[in-house]
């Protein structure tokens, strides 16, 4: 059986007679990268390092997907955003680099320059990296690098997921929050104007993993989901960005969401995204019926049941999300990397 034959058939909206478990958020674990002589912090700034890191998780367990990049940052740090790579976690945002949504616009629309001062104006080229979309930026072209090397490695073995935030979340990153949360109640247009500048910058970069090699696009829309920030601000802010994104992007794309958002599963749809990934608090029978014609993917616990867990505990939620009607069984969110290798395999079951 070719299991990336039948993934790609299945993003490609064929649904399969038994659903098969991958994912396209991170899941690199401590004993794939150990396996590789690799650690966690080393391995965001070499292609060669990052795609064994992220072939690793295939090579031990045979689940049939490799994510790259390996953090959720790349996008932020190439608009000027300082990150923290030390120690064994993921990369994560130092401070904001803009004092609010409204200077995205001006920046966008200007020639200043944005750095990482905390919203000082300063020699980092926003406007550069913004409208040519350069992707010597930052990391993207190591990343770019990486995909290409995934392919070579195992390339007929795997499905390639490239992810990248949604638009509200990259926001996030960016921007002072407390502005941000006011800009939301009294400028809710320069909060969407920045939204949609995002969104732009995050298809440009979409389309260059595509081009690079990945199979599909997952855009882990983590802050901005509706079980974070509410069904109404979804709607009002991320919804529009999203249906941008996804309409700049080729299918498949599958947009992965956190928290409980069965009270948003028809927004979610409406996206424009050919799947829904969902996390452990959702009642996924509930999704199921709404989500008719688009594909749901979903939602063993990653830290309750993957990390913490026993192998029957893995064996028994799969089998409860494939009861409960998911088109292909992923973990909740990003795996914590210390989840063991045996509950990976017992989801392959």
């Amino acid at each position: 059986m070719n299991l990336r034959a039948d993934i790609l058939s299945l993003l490609h909206g064929n649904k399969l007679p038994s659903p098969p478990a991958f994912s396209g958020l991170i899941h690199v674990t401590a004993e794939g990268l150990q396996s590789e002589g690799l650690s966690l912090h080393e391995v965001h700034h070499d292609a060669k390092k990052m795609a064994k890191a992220s072939a690793s998780t295939f090579k031990l367990t045979g689940m049939p997907s490799a994510t790259l990049p390996l953090d959720l940052c790349a996008p932020a740090e190439a608009l000027g955003a300082e990150l923290n790579y030390e120690g064994e976690g993921f990369p994560q945002v130092m401070r904001a680099v803009v004092e609010s949504a409204k200077v995205i616009g001006e920046l966008v629309n200007s020639n200043l320059r944005l750095g990482t001062g905390g919203g000082r104006v300063a020699p980092n080229d926003f406007r550069g990296a913004y409208r040519d979309q350069r992707l010597e930026t930052g990391r993207l072209e190591i990343v770019c690098e990486a995909i290409r090397l995934v392919r070579e490695d195992i390339e007929n073995e795997v499905v390639i997921s490239g992810m990248i935030p949604g638009p509200y979340t990259l926001l996030l990153y960016l921007c002072d929050l407390k502005n941000l949360f006011i800009e939301m109640k009294k400028e809710p247009q320069v909060v969407l104007d920045a939204l949609f500048h995002l969104s732009s910058f995050l298809a440009k970069i979409g389309n260059a993993y595509r081009d690079s090699g990945v199979d599909f696009i997952t855009i882990h829309e983590m802050g901005g989901s509706p079980g974070f920030i509410g069904p109404a601000k979804f709607e009002q802010f991320v919804l529009p960005a999203l249906r941008e994104l996804h309409a700049s992007l080729p299918s498949p794309r599958v947009l992965s969401v956190c928290g409980n958002t069965n009270k948003s599963a028809a927004a979610l749809a409406e996206s424009g995204a050919d799947a829904v990934s969902v996390d452990q608090v959702n009642d996924l029978a509930a999704s199921r019926e709404i989500l008719k014609d688009t594909l749901l993917f979903g939602n063993l616990d990653p830290v309750a049941t993957l990390w913490k867990g026993d192998e029957a505990e893995v064996v028994e939620s799969t089998r409860r999300a494939k009861e409960a009607g998911v088109d292909a069984v992923w973990p909740g969110c990003d795996l914590v990397p210390s989840t063991p290798i045996r509950n990976l395999k017992a989801m392959m079951m």
